[in-house]
Parts: C-alpha cells; sequence; structure tokens
C-alpha cells in the first residue's frame, strides 16, 4: 500500500513537472471531419460542405497565446485547404491554409494544423480556401478570448453568440466555378444565409414556406457580445437589428472607440462585435435582418436573410415590414462615412502584435509604396480574368513557401510592381518583395463597379484613409495618424481608394486577395514575401514535420507520411492524462 502511494505521489510529479512545459501556453484541440450532406438552407436540396456533419463548422474557443490543433480529416472528393481568416500565424506561414505557403489536403488524407495565436485577441472565422468552396460552406467561428489578466473595455457580456452572415447560390460550388470558368458571370445569389439557415417567413410572396430560419434566444435585460461575420460570396450586407442599437466594439482583433448604429455594412470577408443590450418590451419577436447593398434593391428583395431575436418573454410572433436599410441606393457616401466612424480604442488594454508601433504609427517612416488597382474582369488568351495592377495572379504548382525552403528556381517571380502596369495584362506568379521590419504604405484603388474587400494574411494593418476619386500623393492629408483601425479586411468602394499602413515584422509568406470569391478565384491577388536575411528560430519557426509536397518538390512526399501527420503534441497530451489516471488508480487502490 506504502510502496502504491509512493509510486502515485511520484507519477503525479513527473506529471507535474511535465504539464509545466506546456502551462504558460495551453493547448486546445479540435478534430474536423469534411465532408459533404445535403441540405436545403433556401428550400432546394443541394450539396453542402460540413463539418463534423455541421453546416457552418463549429465555433474555434480559444485564448491570447494558446496553441490550437486542429486535426483535418478530408472527407470531399477534391483536395483542401482549411484557412484561418484573421489569424496571423506569428513566425509560421506554414499553417496558413493557401495555396502560395500550403500544399492541398488530397482527399481521404488527414493533416494537422498547429498553431499558437500570438498576442491576439478578438473575431475571425475560417473556411476552405480552395476550388471554391467557401461558396458551399465548410466556413465556421473562431474567438480568441483575452487572458484573464487583461481587463475587456466593457462588462462581461451575459453571453457570446456568433452570427455567420453570406449571401448564397442554390447551385454547387462546382457549378459555379464552371460558369466563371466558361467566362460567364455569377449573377444575382438566391439568397442570404444566417447561420447556414434561409429567411423567416416574413413575406408570403418572397420567401417559400418551409424553410428553416435562425432564432437567438435571449433573457431581457441582459447584454450579449454578437460577434457577425460576411462569409458571404461577393455581396456587402447591411446587418440591423429591429428595436435595437447596435454597439460596436471591437473588429478583426481590436477593441473599438464604442459607437451605437442602428445598423452596420458588412462586407464580404468583414468581422464585427457588437454589444446588444436586450431593453425592449418584448410585445413580439424581433427581426435580425442581413440584406444585400449597393444594389437595385427592388431586383434584390429576395436576397435578404431574416432571422429572429426572441426574448424568453416574447409575446408572439415577429410580424409587419422589416426595418428599412439605409436610403442610399444612390449615395455611397452614407456607408463611406459610416466606415471612417470606426477607430480604434487605443487606451483599451488587449494583445498587440507590435506595442512599440501600435500607437505611433502616424510617425513611422514609410520605407515602401504600393499602388494596387484593379479593373473590371478582362481577357488574357482567350480566358476571363481580374487583375490587380495589371497582373492576373496564377498559383504555383509548387508553394511559395516551400520553394524558398528547398531553393526551387522558376516558382515565382519577385517583381510585382509598386505601380499599375501601362501595357498589356498578364498572367504570373508575380510577388511582391517586402522588407523584414519596413513600414509599407499600399493604397488599394478599385476601378469596378461594385465594392472590393481587400485581405492581408499575417498582419493587422491601420486603416488610414479613405475617399472617392484616384488617390494621389495629396491624399496623404486626409489620412487618420492617430486611432485608425487596426485589422486584416478593408472596403474600397467602387470608384474610391483605400490607404493602409503595414508594418512588416512577420516573416514568411503573406497573401494579399479580394475576399470577392469571384474576383479572387479569377486571379485578383497576390502575396508578399517578407524575408529575415538573418536565419533564426526568433523570426520564423522551423518547417513543421508534417509538412505535404506537391508540384516540383511531389517525390518527397511518401505515403506512409499522412499516417503520422497528427501533431506530436496530441500524443503528449494523451500521454499525461494516461500518467495521471494511473496515478490516481495507485494512490485510491
Amino acid at each position: 500500500m506504502a510502496l502504491s502511494k509512493f509510486l502515485g505521489l511520484f507519477l503525479i510529479h513527473i506529471a507535474l513537472l511535465w504539464s509545466s512545459c506546456f502551462a504558460a501556453d495551453p493547448f486546445v484541440f479540435y478534430d474536423f471531419e469534411v465532408s459533404y450532406i445535403t441540405a436545403s438552407p433556401l428550400g432546394v436540396p443541394q450539396q453542402v460542405i460540413a463539418i463534423n456533419n455541421k453546416f457552418p463548422g463549429p465555433t474555434i474557443n480559444s485564448t491570447t497565446n494558446n496553441n490550437v490543433v486542429i486535426n483535418v480529416r478530408n472527407k470531399l472528393d477534391e483536395s483542401l485547404l482549411l484557412h484561418w481568416s484573421g489569424i496571423q500565424q506569428r513566425r509560421s506561414s506554414w499553417q496558413d491554409g493557401l495555396p502560395g505557403t500550403n500544399c492541398p489536403i488530397p482527399p481521404k488524407w488527414n493533416w494537422t494544423y498547429q498553431f499558437q495565436v500570438k498576442d491576439q485577441i478578438g473575431s475571425f472565422f475560417y473556411f476552405p480556401s480552395l476550388h471554391f468552396q467557401r461558396a458551399a460552406g465548410g466556413f465556421g467561428g473562431f474567438i480568441i478570448n483575452n487572458r484573464d489578466i487583461i481587463p475587456i473595455p466593457f462588462g462581461s457580456p451575459d453571453g457570446d453568440i456568433t452570427i455567420l452572415i453570406g449571401d448564397w447560390y442554390t447551385r454547387n460550388h462546382t457549378a459555379l466555378r464552371k460558369a466563371l470558368d466558361a467566362g460567364k458571370d455569377l449573377g444575382m445569389p438566391d439568397g442570404v444565409l444566417i447561420n447556414g439557415k434561409g429567411p423567416y417567413r416574413y413575406n408570403d410572396t418572397l420567401v417559400p414556406d418551409g424553410i428553416d430560419y435562425e432564432t437567438i434566444d435571449v433573457h431581457p435585460g441582459k447584454t450579449y457580445r454578437l460577434r457577425v461575420h460576411n462569409v458571404g460570396i461577393s455581396t456587402s450586407l447591411n446587418f440591423r437589428i429591429q428595436s435595437h442599437n447596435l454597439l460596436l466594439a471591437e473588429t478583426e482583433g481590436s477593441y473599438t472607440v464604442q459607437q451605437n448604429y442602428t445598423s452596420l455594412d458588412i462586407h464580404v470577408g468583414q468581422s464585427y462585435s457588437f454589444l446588444l443590450t436586450t431593453d425592449q418590451n418584448a410585445s413580439s419577436d424581433y427581426y435580425i435582418v442581413a440584406s444585400a447593398r449597393f444594389v437595385n434593391e427592388s431586383q434584390w428583395k429576395r436576397v435578404t436573410g431574416v432571422a429572429i431575436l426572441r426574448y424568453s418573454n416574447s409575446k408572439g410572433k415577429a410580424a409587419g415590414p422589416l426595418p428599412d436599410p439605409p436610403q442610399d441606393e444612390y449615395d455611397k457616401t452614407f456607408s463611406m462615412n459610416q466606415a471612417r466612424s470606426i477607430r480604434w480604442n487605443v487606451s483599451a488594454s488587449g494583445a498587440r502584435p507590435n506595442p512599440q508601433g501600435s500607437f505611433r504609427y502616424g510617425s513611422i517612416n514609410v520605407t515602401e509604396i504600393f499602388v494596387l488597382k484593379n479593373k473590371p474582369p478582362v481577357t488574357i488568351d482567350g480566358k476571363r480574368r481580374t487583375t490587380l495592377s495589371g497582373i492576373s495572379f496564377v498559383n504555383p504548382a509548387t508553394p511559395i513557401r516551400l520553394a524558398d525552403q528547398f531553393k526551387v528556381k522558376g516558382v515565382y517571380k519577385l517583381d510585382f510592381p509598386s505601380r499599375p502596369l501601362t501595357g498589356p495584362p498578364k498572367m504570373e506568379t508575380s510577388v511582391i518583395n517586402g522588407t523584414f521590419r519596413g513600414f509599407m504604405e499600399v493604397i488599394l484603388q478599385n476601378n469596378d463597379t461594385k465594392v472590393q474587400t481587400y485581405h492581408l494574411s499575417g498582419y493587422a494593418f491601420f486603416v488610414v484613409g479613405m475617399d472617392y476619386g484616384e488617390w494621389s500623393e495629396n491624399s496623404r492629408g486626409t489620412y487618420n495618424k492617430w486611432d485608425g483601425i487596426a485589422r486584416s479586411t478593408t472596403q474600397v468602394y467602387p470608384g474610391a481608394w483605400t490607404a493602409i499602413l503595414i508594418s512588416l515584422d512577420n516573416v514568411g509568406v503573406w497573401n494579399l486577395r479580394t475576399e470577392n470569391l469571384d474576383s479572387w478565384y479569377l486571379g485578383q491577388e497576390t502575396y508578399i514575401r517578407v524575408v529575415n536575411p538573418e536565419v533564426t528560430n526568433k523570426t520564423e519557426l522551423p518547417m513543421p514535420d508534417n509538412v505535404l509536397y506537391c508540384g516540383a518538390l511531389s517525390k518527397r512526399q511518401k505515403p506512409q507520411d499522412i499516417s503520422f501527420a497528427t501533431s506530436i503534441t496530441t500524443s503528449s497530451s494523451k500521454l499525461f492524462l494516461a500518467v495521471l489516471m494511473v496515478a490516481s488508480a495507485l494512490l485510491f487502490h
């Protein structure tokens, strides 16, 4: 008996010593099985992409500096990558889940992502980044909570609710892809989904009977944090809740100056946190609305998502007309002024990737300037393509980061122009050469007729200005040099520009793209390559042991490698638990 107790205590000491190695930065684990299921969100049966048989997928819940381990099993009939939009992957573009950095996960294979959510807080989402798959689902929320020792700049909410909004087609993603390949437009979407469900039947003519809609249950007199993400294809949406104000608190990892909005435009790929106070009399349920923006509203009425906010003491169903959208169909200044009003809360505590520069970005010397211009689609070599500064990006067979690692030549060109090309457009794998620890100014000029949203992996950039017309050197006089919001996704209005500043302190290969899925698919993107001339694990983590190979390096991929693709940390955690179980059994025997 004494011996067994001694052994038990000894094992517990070993286990605790072992766990202390990971105590500073805990692990969170997820298993994702990605497969097709049949669903009818708009009343028409169709193939959607589910995770663990759920559409949308589960929300990832983590805390600043957690190590996130996600084992992905690909049960689709085509290759797969999952991208963690807005997660900065500090020092590890290997985990970004984009074709410029990762080889795809083949069908029937599994692969384990492992990354640290270093120095981040906030509301993000994930989605499949290949083959137009996001149009079929496979997306879900991604929360990074503050550590307990870091206060949040508002009272602890009574609940935390993720809301995924987005335009939706009843055609499968493969059919949409074929339409684009054939040089066609996708046309008007068939509707807007809210958390994977179609609209509440607020109108018998516009909404057919029998559609499943989302209901969000709340209690009166409470405050809820709503994390709203536009995970759609190409439609800007106006989000509003009948009879309620939305107090904006955070966007894509930055706390905002808190302001009330009756509605807010959320563009493709953007994420916002609102505080919702349930202060109404609950005479009936309330409409939650996500409606298409900058379109002919009489023709697009059916492209409206409607869910229900239900108080626990509600006296009846929602009825009557929806709350009005902004009355500015032919005036874009309302939306732009609203966007300009979103400012950074510079006094809030929170994880910051570059605290030494966070409050003084306006006085940092710019070291490189790029003007990136997009236009309506063009024809290159008989194919309909989209361009950025006259270049339509071609994804290489060998990912850029992998080509650098193994010194494979000819995969890409490090020659993306700092100003738009003046000659005919061309299709190339042309990459921006970023200077490590440089400070880059990027002007995004949208000469198309619809809103474009741009996203940069690896960073939060400062949105310092936007206006209509062509950007010029004099435009800098209008920049916000103090509290421009730091985020990873910004809108650029048609016939307008948006200026962003980026502190290039994260080594890796980082995707700069339009989030409009059709334009992205047709080539409106590039990558920024940031290399530290001094090779050190302090600025970039080593290539992961389970890296997949493809393209010029495909011969390196061994079939049995995939059986070892799960992370060693998974085994470590299981062994740790096993040691504790054995110890407990010995102690209490």
